[in-house]
Formats: structure tokens, C-alpha cells, sequence
């Protein structure tokens, strides 16, 4: 009887270009090519932000920085970028709109928005919310407390947003400067880039859960979450504000294998 000949080893599927990575020319130019064919905006632009990978770039001699400490994802900034890019190409209300409020144009939800971007970036967009967004609210909700307390007053005390760092945190704002400076190696100087604020209010949401009392810890997020509900009640947004996360992912802008 015959030997039957071995078998060729099988083709490897072709790569499937929608889930490609992509680099920020990469992303603009698949950005801008489905809105000239007529795509939904906001589903274009969710779909490039799930396969961007690069953490910032430099536009015009602006940088933008989409990944802050490797884990927390701006997603916001990221589709600043885009909308920029696209210019007309988008409604400018409808971008407005989701840039200064969290709507998305067709109403979609949290889930919807999870499922768009994939699971590592919207764990580390979960990274951003509580970690800045959280913090920064926390950091007024101690400000206003501040000044209800009437500790604020005269001509040389400090203002009451540097005061607030201290209430928060256990320590002066210079102290937090400077153990940011040493674990990190960023120094913030007078004139702080708005990336480089940012990167320093998650490093102290972080230094907050390392150093705090937990029934502490928890109390403040409460009302820091408490604040932020009462400023989105005059416009809500169809964004709902997600549970935390449970734990921190910094693969957010790792390739698949």
C-alpha cells in the first residue's frame, strides 16, 4: 500500500487589519479614512482608540499623554487629539459634548463602552477615573471644607487648595512635591504641564491607599464620589461613573499576541 504523502502544514489565517495596533499616524489616518467613508463617527473613533498603542506623542509642539505611571488611561485626551485631527469631519456639538461631559452621541452606556475599547483599556480608563478624576474631586470637597471651617483666614495663611493636601494627604503640598520627585523622578516646578499635574494627582490617589487608614481611605472616596454626583446632577452623563476597579493593569497599551 502507497505512503500517503505528509500533509503541507496549514496557512496561517491572514491578520485581520481591524485589530491590527496602531501608531498615532496610523490611528489618525484609519480615523480620518472612515469618516471619509462615511462611518459613524463616535464607533470610528472608539474603534482606533482599542487598537492605539502609543502612550503620547507630540503634536505641533504639544504633548499629549494618554497613559499616566503606565496603568491610567485618558481615553478623553486621546479622543481630544482625533476630533482635533478630524476638524469639521465632526459635528462640533456632538464633540463638545462628549469631551466636556462624557455623551456619547448615540447614547450608548458603560457597558457598550467597555466592550468598544476592550477590557485592558477600560480597566486602565478605570485607573483614570478614580485615580484623577476621583482625587481631584476629593482635593475640592477638602478645600470647601476648608473654608467652612473659617482655618483659612488672613493675609499669610496658605490658600486653602494647598491647605488641602495636607488635610488629605498627612503631609504639606512641598513635602508630597518632593517624595513624588524622588520616587519618580519628575520634578514640578513653578509652571507645571498639565500632564505632569496629572501624573502627580494619581501618584498621590496612590500614595493616599498606600499610607491611609483604610475606614479612612474608603470614607473619602465616598465623598469625593458623593461631590461629583451632585455636580453632574444638573447635566448627567449618559456615561454613567463605573464601579472601581479591582485591581490595576498596567498592559492597557500592550499588543495582543
Amino acid at each position: 500500500m502507497p505512503r500517503r504523502a505528509a500533509a503541507p502544514p496549514p496557512r496561517p489565517a491572514p491578520s485581520d487589519p481591524a485589530a491590527e495596533p496602531l501608531d498615532p499616524p496610523a490611528g489618525v489616518a484609519c480615523f480620518l479614512d472612515a469618516l471619509d467613508s462615511g462611518t459613524d463617527w463616535y464607533l470610528s473613533l472608539l474603534a482606533v482608540i482599542a487598537r492605539w498603542t502609543a502612550p503620547d506623542e507630540t503634536v505641533g509642539g504639544v504633548t499629549y499623554r494618554y497613559l499616566l505611571a503606565g496603568e491610567a488611561f485618558d481615553w478623553l485626551r486621546l479622543a481630544a487629539r482625533l476630533l482635533a485631527a478630524a476638524a469639521a469631519r465632526v459635528p462640533p456639538a456632538e464633540a463638545e459634548r462628549l469631551l466636556f461631559h462624557g455623551e456619547p452621541p448615540d447614547g450608548s452606556d458603560e457597558d457598550a463602552f467597555a466592550r468598544a475599547i476592550g477590557p485592558a483599556k477600560h480597566r486602565a480608563h478605570l485607573n483614570f477615573q478614580y485615580g484623577v478624576v476621583v482625587e481631584e474631586a476629593l482635593l475640592l470637597t477638602a478645600e470647601q471644607e476648608l473654608h467652612k471651617a473659617r482655618t483659612v483666614d488672613g493675609p499669610r495663611a496658605e490658600p486653602p487648595d494647598v491647605l488641602a493636601y495636607e488635610r488629605i494627604y498627612g503631609q504639606p503640598l512641598a513635602v508630597l512635591l518632593q517624595l513624588f520627585r524622588a520616587e519618580t523622578g519628575c520634578a514640578l516646578t513653578e509652571r507645571i504641564r498639565y500632564d505632569d499635574w496629572q501624573a502627580f494627582t494619581y501618584w498621590c490617589s496612590k500614595y493616599r491607599f498606600r499610607t491611609g487608614e483604610p475606614a479612612r481611605v474608603a470614607s473619602d472616596t465616598r465623598k469625593a464620589l458623593a461631590l461629583l454626583s451632585r455636580l453632574r446632577a444638573d447635566h448627567r452623563a449618559t456615561l454613567p461613573f463605573p464601579p472601581p476597579p479591582d485591581v490595576i493593569d498596567a498592559r492597557a497599551f500592550a499588543s495582543e499576541e
